[in-house]
């Protein structure tokens, strides 16, 4: 799609849905808040993820403007739901409302509800998470607001081209997924005036005392999400070869990978399911040697800025935005994505096997990841970046 196309469209469909945001608008007062809040987040949910954490991170930075996170999706575990909570900030889940195609019109009107609430605030800071109903209500949103969008993976750029003009910012938690978008409105012909809007802002991490850890069986861990561009079932496949090959290594899952494929057929495997406990969460951390990755599609996932910080080794296959991060046999290893699946296996099997074989390798591509997260990841730089932008200081 081009964004002479992108922005036609979006100009029907706000021309089609104007009666039942105009409605929204004018109700408002009976089906929103009252309480004023300067400092507003769209988030799809507060399921377990990146792109949720760095939202939760948000509200930590600006605890003292008290944020409002608008929920718009139905929640899968809503894991993060209470970190949310802990920071201050007040949520309001309206999926119940808006997140059914039945009912397409109630999301319309909702649009409305939002934009009214917004409109009455004086110069109001808007952020869109990785959520869609912030970018079907940020072209209602009045002009001396401040929108904002946080890009962690370019899947929404071919639709938010439309939407381009109202985004006073747009930031790119990875500097590969800003020269993707850069390089869209330079295909495009944008004005000047927009390339200035894009800001490249690493996402943070508390960094932990460094804490040295000697395995005597190569450990190795996937933390993520059983979701479909994961391919967790590629490192089961390489959890199965090096067993067979009775390696002296033993793998771990985090996550709900049980939609994937069937723990029961990898015994040799310790599967903990979704972790809610932190100090649970930092003793796996602390006890593994090597963070296995073999996404199809990545941005930062904050699991690699978590394992370089505590000077673990990260084996992804080189996507998207991970290479900006893991230089290959220097701070991590790169599997090259092929389109053979069982390539990827084949060379996962090798670089472990240069691991187990080589411990003085580990713990030196281990130092020098952590290091690069000591530089990196700071969140005081992330807040300091996040204030710049959104608030001009």
């Amino acid at each position: 799609m081009t964004y002479k196309t992108a922005v036609i469209k979006t100009t029907v469909e706000r021309i089609i849905m104007f009666p039942f945001v105009l409605l929204g608008k004018l109700m408002h007062p009976f089906f929103f808040i009252k309480e004023k809040h300067g400092f507003i987040i769209f988030a799809p949910s507060a399921d377990i993820g990146g792109s949720t954490q760095v939202n939760i991170d948000l509200c930590l930075c600006f605890a003292h403007k008290k944020p409002l996170v608008i929920f718009s999706k139905k929640p899968k575990n809503n894991q993060y739901l209470q970190q949310f909570k802990n920071t201050g900030a007040r949520t309001i889940d309206l999926h119940r409302y808006i997140d059914n195609k039945l009912y397409h019109f109630i999301n319309f009107f909702y649009r409305g509800v939002i934009a009214g609430y917004i409109n009455k605030i004086d110069k109001p800071v808007v952020v869109g998470g990785e959520s869609l109903f912030f970018y079907k209500v940020a072209p209602f949103i009045k002009k001396d607001a401040l929108c904002a969008d946080i890009c962690h993976l370019n899947t929404w750029f071919n639709y938010t081209q439309g939407l381009i003009k109202f985004l006073d910012a747009r930031i790119f938690s990875t500097k590969k997924i800003m020269k993707d978008a850069e390089a869209i409105y330079t295909n495009n012909n944008l004005r000047e005036e927009y390339f200035s809007r894009l800001h490249f802002i690493d996402n943070a991490i508390d960094i932990p005392p460094y804490k040295k850890i000697s395995n005597k069986v190569l450990s190795v861990v996937y933390i993520g999400r059983g979701a479909p561009q994961k391919r967790v079932y590629l490192i089961a496949a390489i959890a199965k070869k090096m067993h067979e090959s009775n390696m002296n290594i033993h793998f771990s899952f985090v996550g709900d990978v049980e939609k994937i494929f069937n723990p029961a057929d990898y015994p040799f495997c310790t599967f903990y399911g979704n972790i809610n406990d932190k100090n649970k969460m930092e003793e796996v951390y602390n006890n593994s040697d090597v963070l296995l990755l073999t996404s199809a599609y990545e941005g930062l996932p904050i699991v690699v800025m978590q394992m370089m910080a505590h000077g673990k080794v990260v084996v992804s296959t080189a996507v998207d935005a991970i290479p900006d991060y893991i230089t290959d046999e220097e701070n991590g290893f790169l599997l090259i994505n092929d389109p053979d699946e069982n390539k990827i296996v084949t060379e996962g099997v090798s670089i472990l096997s240069k691991l187990v074989n080589n411990p003085a390798l580990l713990e030196e591509v281990g130092n020098k990841s952590r290091q690069y997260a000591e530089k990196h990841f700071s969140r005081e730089t992330f807040c300091k970046e996040y204030a710049r932008v959104l608030f001009n200081k």
